[in-house]
Parts: C-alpha cells; structure tokens; sequence
C-alpha cells in the first residue's frame, strides 16, 4: 500500500509551508503513524505533529438531451505534517 499518494499543492498549503507544515494526499487506510514515518524515511527530516482528515466526496449533477445525470467526487484524506523548526521539504528539486 503507498502511504503518501501526492503532495498537495494549492496557494493554502503553500502559504503554510513557509511556517514549516506541508499537505498531503494520502492514502485512506494509512495512520498517523505511518505518515509520519514514511515522511521521515523519504524526505530525511523530523516530523513533530500530523494532522489527518478525511474530505468527503461532492454530489454533481449534469444535464443531457433526455435527462440529468448524478454521480459524485471521490473522497480522500489528507495530512498535514509539520516538521522541525529550521527544516524544509523541497518537493520542486527533481523537475
């Protein structure tokens, strides 16, 4: 199972990363224990706290020629980690 799927990246997140706490999307099963670790191992910093919470999916609806067609968004979870004070994650260096 991969635990961390994608870093999040919005003008939010991105205002908290300079506070030294960055966002994820993770995977739904995965614990803040495992979040933590695996943050740990890939980028080589020291996390302090995680927070987790899990963003529900959102009801759409379109119309076509002969009726409405409803579905919805998936749900995810996120985690935002904060690390030690004076270190920083670069997810821009492999580009």
């Amino acid at each position: 199972m991969e635990i961390v799927l994608r870093p999040l990246v919005t003008e939010k997140v991105t205002k908290m990363n300079e506070k030294g706490t960055y966002g994820f999307v993770v995977a739904k099963k995965a614990n803040k224990i495992q979040i933590k670790l695996y943050v740990e191992k890939t980028y080589g910093v020291n996390v302090q706290s995680v927070r987790t919470l899990i963003v529900a999916g959102k009801a759409k609806s379109r119309n076509s020629k002969s009726k409405v067609l409803t579905g919805s968004t998936s749900a995810y979870k996120k985690a935002f980690v904060t690390v030690a004070t004076g270190e920083v994650i670069d997810f821009y260096s492999g580009l």
